[in-house]
């Protein structure tokens, strides 16, 4: 089994802390690790360094050699730029396809989610890995514990066995009604957004069902072994359709099953779930030493300077030395508009 993980995103939801040069991968969140070493350590009792890769960009190159040196330089995956899951996972089969067989199998995470139990994620991979094995394109779904409407979800259809299900439907986020009804249905699971499948598997899929992005790839391929995996490949990888892998391939493939899992889990897509990740004090709020909080309540502070609240409650506070970030709780996935505003003013030093 070897392991790609997708670390080529901005994180705009994270902004200021998040910035293009230094994107939410490379923060330390929780605690003194950041979310890519953990994603990579959480891996080691399966798979070691040397069968782990990486894809990103050019630009995150020193950040990945900081944050992770164990993995090998040559196990770093540049893409041009970004273009969705479906092209980022497509260069990645490509890639491993020219060190490793095809029935090689090929597991693919991102590389900012939280996992607890480490003990259970570890054994859905050993499942997962026998599935793959048996051509199928396997996801991994997340049992829910509330209905939530930040994330999609996957029906489940027939049982394959006792631990996997053929794939019924994928359902994008809901309302709150309709996440209630997936919740007591009891036959809807979080989309995680993590893959597992063979170098194989996972070519044939992509010329089967997506042939937009895996023809551009024949192409790519050719000039690989014409000069070099470094080469530039950015005037051939630019015509790529900007798509998920989750439309081109598996919401198509009849070889697409979900392995359904019980653990805690968080894509921690927003400031809001950081804060309902980290610890808190009795009156809910998470706060750094330096800020004195009077009848206020579930905030999430983050600052380097003295910040005082009086009479205030859900509030994410968040202070760099060249911008703050003050939101509502329930209005944090809104701060990726606030970065688009910025694009639009042209104010590049703060993004």
């Amino acid at each position: 089994m070897i392991a790609v993980i997708m670390a080529g995103g901005a994180g705009t939801r994270f902004w200021p802390l998040s910035r293009e040069k230094y994107p939410k991968q490379y923060l330390s969140l929780f605690d003194n690790k950041t979310m890519l070493q953990e994603t990579v350590e959480r891996l080691y009792p399966v798979i070691g360094p040397e069968s782990i890769y990486i894809v990103s960009t050019e630009l995150q190159r020193p950040l990945i050699r900081e944050n992770v040196p164990a993995i090998p330089e040559q196990n770093l995956i540049i893409e041009p730029f970004g273009r969705n899951t479906a092209p980022c996972i497509a260069l990645s089969a490509f890639f491993l396809k020219q060190k490793y067989p095809l029935d090689e199998t090929m597991l693919v995470l991102p590389s900012d989610h939280v996992i607890i139990e480490h003990n259970i994620f570890l054994k859905s991979l050993e499942l997962a890995e026998t599935a793959a094995r048996d051509g199928y394109l396997v996801t991994f779904g997340i049992k829910p514990d509330y209905p939530a409407t930040g994330y999609g979800y996957i029906e489940l259809g027939e049982n394959i066995n006792s631990h996997i299900n053929r794939i019924s439907n994928f359902k994008e986020k809901p309302d709150y009604e309709t996440a209630k009804l997936f919740l007591q249905a009891g036959s809807y699971y979080w989309n995680s957004g993590m893959f597992m499948w063979s170098i194989g598997t996972i070519l044939e899929s992509f010329n089967k069902y997506s042939p937009d992005i895996y023809k551009p790839f024949l192409s790519i391929e050719e000039l690989w072994k014409e000069k070099g995996l470094d080469t530039d490949i950015g005037h051939l990888y630019k015509i790529l359709p900007k798509k998920p892998v989750d439309v081109s391939i598996m919401e198509k493939a009849v070889e697409g099953v979900v392995i359904p899992v019980n653990y805690h889990w968080n894509d921690v897509g927003s400031w809001r779930a950081v804060s309902e990740l980290s610890e808190k004090n009795e009156d809910n709020n998470t706060l750094p030493d330096n800020a004195i909080c009077i009848n206020s309540e579930s905030n999430y502070i983050h600052s380097k300077k003295l910040v005082t609240l009086i009479d205030i409650d859900n509030l994410i506070v968040i202070e760099t030395d060249d911008a703050i970030l003050i939101s509502r709780k329930e209005s944090a996935e809104k701060v990726k508009d606030i970065v688009e505003k910025i694009q639009e003013k042209g104010w590049s030093q703060y993004l």
